[in-house]
């Protein structure tokens, strides 16, 4: 069975006033546009079209979550459990209710994601830089008074990016962050080399949000910039934030969230401490295939697999091994039943195959998306 899917966009503050709006070819609406959900969750399930919502096909057993996500400011900066962090959290809350302001799990189970880029340029933070380079980052500052206590911090023993992140959202350190965003602000206005782009980016990050002790975590992050096509996978512990662009993004169906700042939110800073890994280094960057018209996003989980598709009034058969989702993000593209029929795919929209179609042809001229389980032997 084939069936086209489309959801309403989210207003989050964060989204952008235009970029959903510029890919599908529509009129703005005027207000933020931030996310297009494409899963039976039960927050927000897609609209089928003819009748109903996803979750009444599925029951709500969908393995994950397809999204387009806008951003035209930065989201929080957060981390998502592993499965096993994600099943203690919920049972240690089962006493509390669904919508009580101090549950930090809303599901048992984790939230790996993985984002892959739809516009020219899409900048994130992504995973923890390894000491020794924020040092060096930090002599670009200057010799502050707050600048040389975050430095101090991080010169010292045991984990000291967990005692520094601790430490930074506790509520003691705010003279030190405001000390330290002065800087990076005159710092970003003259800077050059190595360091010049993440420091106008932690500039515009403070600038949407003065006096957020997040600004500071952020320093202590990887400025990425994906170009389009290309893809950044997060793993359960990683802090992470999106900052501006439009992509498509998709994740194990949880929505298990712990902030680091950059939010109004409620942050748990105990709780976010406990699920961090603060393990350093750069996250690679999956790049698109050269040469083919088929990329395959790796990632080692088994919720969900993510690949992309050109087509040049060509056909590709794909095979159906459990619910499929095509995304078309660009063209005039056509999914094809194994009985012939046929759900033509505008832009910004899903065409849905249950499991037993086994197999669906995608012909015309465009771009899609093709999301499903992942392979269980990926797992790791």
């Amino acid at each position: 069975m084939l069936l086209s899917l489309s959801n309403v966009p989210r207003d989050y503050a964060w989204g952008s006033p235009t970029l959903l709006a510029d890919l599908e070819g529509r009129t703005p609406t005027g207000g933020p546009e931030a996310e297009v959900w494409f899963g039976d969750h039960p927050g927000d399930p897609a609209d089928v079209q003819g009748d109903g919502t996803l979750d009444d096909v599925t029951g709500g057993s969908l393995p994950y979550l397809l999204k387009l996500l806008a951003a035209a400011s930065p989201l929080s900066i957060q981390v998502h459990p592993t499965i096993e962090q994600a099943r203690a959290g919920w049972a240690r809350e089962s006493a509390l209710a669904a919508t009580d302001p101090n549950r930090n799990y809303r599901d048992d189970n984790h939230k790996p994601e993985l984002l892959v880029a739809l516009s020219e340029r899409f900048e994130s933070l992504s995973g923890l830089r390894p000491v020794e380079d924020t040092l060096r980052l930090l002599d670009v500052l200057g010799e502050s008074t707050g600048v040389a206590e975050l430095a101090s911090r991080l010169d010292g023993q045991g984990d000291v990016l967990r005692d520094t992140i601790g430490w930074l959202l506790s509520g003691d350190a705010q003279a030190v962050v405001d000390d330290i965003v002065d800087a990076v602000h005159t710092a970003a206005g003259s800077a050059s080399g190595e360091w010049a782009a993440t420091l106008r980016g932690v500039a515009a990050i403070a600038e949407t949000y003065p006096g957020d002790p997040g600004v500071v975590v952020a320093l202590l992050m990887n400025h990425v910039v994906l170009r389009r096509g290309e893809g950044v996978f997060l793993r359960a512990g990683l802090l992470h934030a999106y900052i501006s662009g439009l992509g498509v993004e998709i994740m194990a169906a949880s929505d298990n969230v712990l902030r680091g700042g950059l939010t109004p939110k409620r942050i748990d800073v105990p709780e976010l401490l406990s699920i961090l890994d603060t393990t350093t280094g750069e996250v690679p960057v999956l790049r698109p295939a050269a040469a083919d018209a088929v990329t395959v996003y790796p990632v080692p989980v088994a919720d969900f697999s993510l690949r992309r598709i050109e087509l040049d009034d060509a056909s590709v058969v794909i095979d159906v091994d459990g619910p499929t989702m095509v995304l078309a993000t660009v063209g005039r593209v056509v999914v094809s039943g194994a009985d012939g029929e046929r759900r033509e795919v505008p832009v910004g929209t899903v065409t849905f195959a249950t499991p037993e179609e086994e197999r669906v042809t995608i012909s015309g001229r465009g771009e899609v998306f093709v999301a499903a389980p992942g392979d269980p032997a990926a797992e790791g």
